[in-house]
């Protein structure tokens, strides 16, 4: 049988100088899926391939026929007419792909055909037939062979259809190693190719250490140029000469030994059978090459390899030390000593967590303080692990927080990657210890970053990099350190796979290549339609490794009464023009000796036209496009509230218009919530206040200053105050909303100041400082533990005068000495110049002049009387002016550079006559 079927395949194929000519029914056979299989057969597909695999018995030889347009099997079955039954395929008239089942004993899906197709399934490369998976099938639907056939094959397609360049580092051999560029993406890697089999050759490429199968495009591609260069007889089996230390990048990752082709009984004996089986442990692989060098022999360590055993070194230690720290996170020194600030046992016990893992994910919810724990694994780790370079990565608005932050909490250097190109490599590569710069930079910067040896890489809002395929996420997970950490309160959004993208930079090996992944946890459609997830059981017990949530209710028993927390949002530049504007002529007013009542209306409309532009241009303008960054940020901030349940919200803001703006994004994002200002009558007030407190589904209460005394408002656990008033205690009224007694939750208030996008501080800035300022009054007298004993009291006008001092005017920044000593030389220069041209010139005007008075004179007998003379010099001396020296100087107003000119001509003549 086996002889027929190479014959009938010979005879479709033959015909010399022709294209072979391609049997569709064939390739249909070959392309079979299993999931195909089973659709094919019904309902019980899967039980029918399975029962009949297992109840008859199928030889090829005697069996099996497989013709040009028909598959025919011979099943044996005692218990149907003639003892045998005969299933047969084939490709149905109407449609190519759709393949026809028969079986001549039964009028229905059977056993028998279950069995034909198990035969098939399982014999494809033994029929000729096996070829990749029919790529209309999702991957999910794929068996796990099927899904390795399809990888492979895509890798072959890509390695046939992208252009690479390669170079050989020896022309002569085979297999050597070989630089290979890919000209899609211009990046290079190498190839050490050993072999034509998988698993036998080697990439640099980020695909060969992640996908399990031994193989890429770039070996895939650089075996084909191989094999047309060299005879057949020059690709005999690689023999290797030397003792070195690899990984295998397989489906188990580890140390792998390399043996020399010739290896003495004491080298196999100290490797044992790591020659074969990964070793994990790192410090079993260097007590092996350790004992190989004591032996006398020489082993090479690939750079990946020792990077991989330090790393795995490192972490261990660090790992048990972390382990130590948890079991007493409430009264362990740390708590005190690690940063400048007390921490609680749950951040404390995250700290040590995310530094045991070495790579972890910290998914607290939002409020618990997720970017004071990143900077407390920066600092335990620079106790454990010596580490000296810290990148932190996060949106472009929270880099000044993350600065200010870093400075409140820590001691260490930090500076914002800013400016053009060129400074912008320069701070990268500095010592500082915090280097803070946001996703888009990443973009435009990932050559000079990757040349930086980082100890440790931090996204924050690490969600960021979700989306598998965008250029953001591909680009950060191209960044390498020892330790990195994300934080994100919502690393899952909507999909299952964006948390596997997140996971895979903290962890490429945890979940396994993208097509395991996506196939062992996706249940879809026959379109590839998501329809649910299975087994994610295993995927929680994968994920408890480096993975850290927890929610404000489980921790709530540490956590304070209220939090305050500040929220720094970047200002556009159109919102900044106009605060800067506003300000500038409140100073001018604010500066007058007397100011009158219409001074002071026009000084406090600035004020708040100032105030205004940091919320959003509309509210000064309805007509024009609207900035607001604020609204932008607000709009993140409730969105990763609103996935917390248990989360009711009270939002402050001073202006209507901007409750209005608000209201608009909450109803965006799907939220109930309730009004309450100035307009609301006070009868409808009790049934607004009852449906938040009492409704689940009410999530937000918005509320102007009007709404912020006499309410008790206990429902709420959060407070957001969108803008900030004048006064502490109008900011104290509103918090105490919800902060108060009968309050049995911890309360959480946000405060949102909008930042300058340069330099300069805005006024909401210099707000904050001054209410922090003004609460000293509140304090020296309620305050027990306060050490003050005496505030001066001052005129109203005094103290707005004083207050507006602070506002307007920021403090002077210090001198740039040596900026301002070029900037006054230069200045000398000039002064040195103009002083030379005003005595060359005067005595040119002089000389000119007494010519002129010569020429009169060769022409007239009559000379001027003194009386004349000393009349018009009296006169000339009214317009002169005396220098340092009591030199006379005349200054001379010319109409225009033509009568400068002019001049200049006119005395030229003079001179030249």
């Amino acid at each position: 049988m086996a002889g027929r079927m190479k014959s009938s395949t010979k005879s479709q194929n033959s015909g010399s100088g022709k294209k072979k000519k391609v049997n569709v029914f064939h390739q249909r056979l070959g392309s079979l899926t299993y999931y195909q299989a089973c659709q094919m057969l019904g309902d019980d597909g899967a039980k029918l391939i399975q029962s009949g695999g297992q109840k008859f018995e199928v030889l090829s030889d005697r069996d099996v026929f497989l013709g040009g347009d028909l598959f025919r099997v011979r099943v044996e079955d005692a218990e149907v007419h003639g003892g045998v039954a005969i299933a047969t395929m084939t490709l149905q008239s109407s449609r190519a792909k759709q393949l026809q089942c028969n079986c001549d004993q039964c009028n229905v899906p059977c056993e028998h055909l279950g069995t034909a197709v198990e035969f098939l399934l399982d014999a494809r490369s033994e029929l000729g037939l096996a070829m990749p998976p029919d790529m209309s099938v999702p991957l999910e639907n794929l068996t796990e062979s099927e899904l390795l056939h399809r990888a492979v094959a895509e890798r072959q397609a890509r390695a046939a259809k992208e252009s690479m360049k390669v170079r050989s580092m020896n022309t002569e051999k085979p297999w050597v190693d070989y630089v290979v560029t890919s000209q899609q993406s211009g990046r290079s890697y190498r190839v050490a190719l050993r072999g034509l089999g998988a698993g036998e050759s080697y990439c640099t490429c980020p695909d060969f250490k992640t996908n399990h199968l031994g193989t890429c495009k770039h070996i895939l591609h650089v075996q084909t140029k191989v094999q047309k260069r060299f005879a057949k007889k020059n690709l005999k089996p690689y023999r290797r000469k030397r003792l070195s230390v690899r990984i295998s990048y397989g489906a188990a990752q580890g140390i792998i030994f390399n043996l020399p082709h010739k290896a003495d009984e004491k080298v196999e004996e100290i490797v044992g059978n790591a020659d074969q089986v990964p070793l994990t442990n790192a410090s079993d692989a260097v007590h092996r090459i350790r004992a190989l060098e004591e032996a006398g022999h020489r082993v090479t360590i690939f750079p990946d390899a020792e990077q991989y055993i330090q790393r795995k070194l490192v972490s261990e230690r660090v790992r048990k030390e972390c382990e130590e720290l948890r079991k007493n996170t409430k009264t362990h020194p740390l708590r005190k000593r690690l940063l400048k600030a007390e921490l609680l046992p749950y951040q404390l016990d995250g700290i040590a967590f995310a530094a045991g893992a070495g790579r972890a994910i910290l998914a607290d919810d939002m409020g618990l303080g997720k970017t004071i724990q990143g900077i407390g694994v920066a600092e335990l780790l620079a106790q454990l692990a010596d580490i000296k370079r810290v990148l932190v990565v996060c949106p472009a608005s929270l880099k000044s927080q993350w600065r200010n932050e870093i400075v409140k909490f820590s001691g260490r250097s930090t500076q914002i990657v800013l400016g053009n190109g060129v400074e912008r490599v320069e701070q990268y590569s500095s010592d500082t210890f915090f280097t803070i710069c946001n996703y888009e930079q990443v973009l435009r910067d990932v050559t000079a970053i990757e040349t930086v040896p980082w100890d440790l890489i931090i996204l924050d809002e690490g969600q960021r990099i979700k989306n598998w395929e965008s250029k953001t996420s591909n680009m950060i997970r191209m960044l390498d350190s020892p330790f990195r950490l994300v934080l994100s309160g919502t690393p899952l959004e909507n999909r299952l796979g964006e948390l596997y993208t997140v996971t895979r930079f903290v962890d490429d090996e945890l979940l396994g290549p993208a097509y395991q992944f996506f196939n062992k946890h996706h249940i879809v459609d026959e379109r590839g339609s998501t329809q649910g997830y299975h087994r994610l059981d295993e995927l929680r017990d994968k994920m408890s490794r480096v993975l850290l949530r927890r929610t404000r209710a489980e921790i709530a028993d540490q956590l304070p009464e209220r939090t305050d927390e500040v929220v720094r949002i970047e200002a556009t530049q159109e919102q900044y023009d106009i605060q800067a504007a506003n300000c500038a002529r409140a100073a001018q007013i604010a500066a007058k000796k007397f100011m009158t009542e219409m001074d002071r209306l026009v000084l406090m409309s600035c004020l708040t036209n100032a105030r205004m532009a940091c919320d959003s241009t509309y509210l000064l303008d309805q007509e024009q496009q609207e900035y607001s960054s604020k609204l932008e940020r607000l709009t993140e901030l409730l969105t990763t509230l609103f996935d917390d349940p248990t989360r009711k919200i009270v939002l402050f803001s001073e202006w209507k218009r901007m409750l209005d703006r608000i209201e608009s994004r909450i109803e965006d994002l799907g939220a109930d919530y309730v009004r309450l200002d100035g307009n609301v009558p006070q009868k409808k007030r009790a049934s607004l206040i009852a449906r938040f407190q009492n409704d689940p589904e009410c999530r937000v209460i918005c509320m102007t200053n009007a709404g912020s005394t006499g309410l008790n408002l206990q429902a709420a656990n959060t407070v957001i105050n969108v803008d900030l008033p004048w006064n502490p205690a109008v900011l104290e009224q509103r918090i105490a909303r919800a902060y108060r007694m009968g309050q049995k939750n911890p309360v959480h208030i946000y405060k949102l100041v909008t930042v300058s996008p340069n330099s300069d501080a805005t006024l909401e800035e210099r707000l904050l400082d001054t209410l922090a300022a003004k609460q000293g009054l509140a304090d020296a007298s309620l305050n027990f533990d306060s050490d003050i004993s005496e505030v001066a009291m001052v005129s109203g006008m005094e103290d707005l005068k004083r207050r507006l001092e602070v506002v307007l005017n920021p403090p002077r920044k210090p001198v740039d000495e040596s900026q301002q000593r070029k900037v006054e030389a230069e200045a000398k220069r000039l002064a040195e110049k103009r002083e030379k041209v005003s005595q060359a010139s005067g005595s040119l005007i002089s000389a000119a002049l007494s010519l002129a008075g010569e020429l009169i004179d060769s022409h007239s007998e009559k000379t001027p009387s003194e009386t004349s003379v000393n009349a018009l010099a009296e006169k000339l001396s009214q317009c002169v002016d005396r220098d340092a020296d009591g030199r006379p100087q005349l200054t001379i107003s010319l109409p225009n550079e033509d009568a400068l000119k002019g001049l200049a001509a006119t005395l030229a003549r003079l001179l030249e006559t």
